[in-house]
């Protein structure tokens, strides 16, 4: 039976510091490394032998991945890093405290922003020094892929290419597949996966560090799936991610 595992990475500075990140690549925070090492172990006490794992080319998400792994003693198993696992691009809004931007704008338009399904941020200039177009790490790839902004909509249209070429192949064979990413890229799989409804995608909140397990059968269609470990914490970990616009910092 297929067994796919998403992985939000652990808290990054930028998550305690209450900003808007996207592409942003900020590390994870010593919180985030716990959160890592307490996933390895939810994931290593389920007996989870992974063939192989994807993840961004941000390194939250990767040094959650290794770190995770690592606890399971899996660090030799074959890993692939795409930009199509990034997180959304926030646009003009990265790097902004997010309380400030919603006392600014108002609650109803930074949710719109934040969490609406396909009405993007105001876009980044490609002049901007943060834009993905000046940045090494994408230069081999043609300039009309490097969003100045996204929607969960558009996050999933990236994303969707790398499941069917890359992850879901793995899958039909048989294999047992980590994604480590971020809470758009992820909540993208997750409707995809799960044929949430645009306005129900909305108020799905993914929580940071804690694996997230769909069994499947072979058409990959989702028989079962469930966060490791206590479903209350995940709980209350995903209304952490609710409320962070909302926190006065």
């Amino acid at each position: 039976m297929p067994t796919l595992v998403l992985l939000r990475h652990g808290q990054s500075q930028w998550n305690l510091d209450n900003r808007f990140t996207g592409w942003v690549d900020v590390d994870i925070t010593e919180a985030g490394r716990q959160e890592a090492l307490k996933a390895g172990e939810l994931m290593k006490a389920e007996g989870l032998r992974f063939d192989c794992a994807h993840t961004s080319v941000l390194r939250r998400a990767i040094r959650t991945m290794y770190t995770a792994l690592d606890v399971m003693d899996q660090l030799w198993i074959p890993v692939t890093k795409t930009w199509r696992l990034n997180e959304r691009h926030y646009g003009a809004l990265q790097g902004l405290d997010k309380a400030q931007t919603t006392a600014r704008h108002g609650e109803a338009q930074v949710k719109i922003w934040r969490r609406s399904y396909d009405v993007p941020p105001p876009s980044m200039e490609v002049t901007d020094p943060g834009h993905p177009a000046n940045d090494v790490r994408y230069a081999g790839l043609d300039a009309s892929c490097l969003p100045g902004t996204e929607s969960l909509a558009t996050t999933l249209e990236r994303v969707l290419p790398y499941w069917h070429d890359r992850i879901a192949p793995q899958l039909k064979a048989g294999q047992t597949v980590l994604v480590t990413a971020h809470g758009n890229s992820l909540r993208a799989l997750y409707k995809y996966l799960n044929k949430v409804s645009e306005s129900e995608i909305v108020e799905l909140n993914i929580p940071t560090g804690i694996p997230l397990r769909f069994e499947l059968d072979d058409r990959l269609k989702v028989r079962s799936f469930a966060y490791l470990g206590d479903p209350d914490a995940a709980r209350r970990a995903a209304e952490s991610v609710a409320n962070q616009a909302r926190t006065a910092r």
